[in-house]
């Protein structure tokens, strides 16, 4: 004799459905980041356990539609594979950033400071409301932009920046040692 899902304990069946929830949430919402990055073989992948978690959820749901301890798991494994989604994906740290710094003040040491440290980085002068400033382009992968930022907050702590997502990058100068997407690092992810 074997149990049926509806068989079980409601607080099983309602963990299950939780527990599926926010796997196939924080699926979807990481097959989001990877489809913005345009990465074309991992998408796919996340999209079809997604869906495929979902299916076995909203079978649950709709073999019981009067189990309201199955919508609330439904709905609290949702909005927790968001937030687990949010964080996976910052620590993942997926793609690169474009940093504009704008400072008023003499921008050189800066410049060195930051090509120094392996960035790329642009100089254009520019005008701004109270006179001369540099205007600083650089491109830079996101597990960098804590070192970047801290740098620039070094040399000048007043320097106004902007960070902004970038979908593809062609050529550039980058920093040695910036891993790509691999499941390798999906995994390091996960484990922290």
């Amino acid at each position: 004799m074997t149990l049926q899902f509806g068989e079980w304990p409601i607080w099983v069946g309602a963990s299950l459905i939780f527990v599926a929830r926010v796997f196939d949430v924080t699926m979807g919402t990481l097959r989001i980041s990877f489809i913005s990055k345009g990465e074309k073989t991992v998408a796919p992948l996340f999209a079809f356990f997604e869906m495929l978690i979902w299916l076995f959820a909203i079978t649950q749901i709709v073999q019981n539609l009067t189990n309201v301890a199955y919508y609330l798991a439904f709905a609290g494994g949702f909005a927790t594979g968001v937030f687990t989604g949010m964080l996976l994906e910052e620590r993942l740290a997926i793609g690169s950033r474009v940093i504009r710094v704008i400072t008023g003040k003499d921008a050189a040491a800066l410049i060195e400071a930051l090509r120094s440290a392996g960035f790329g980085v642009t100089n254009v002068g520019a005008d701004g409301n109270s006179g001369p400033v540099n205007l600083l382009f650089s491109v830079v992968k996101r597990p960098d932009i804590p070192q970047y930022v801290g740098l620039v907050q070094e040399f000048n702590p007043h320097a106004f920046y902007s960070i902004e997502d970038i979908r593809f990058v062609s050529h550039g100068v980058f920093r040695a040692g910036t891993m790509p997407i691999s499941s390798a690092r999906i995994g390091r992810a996960l484990r922290k």
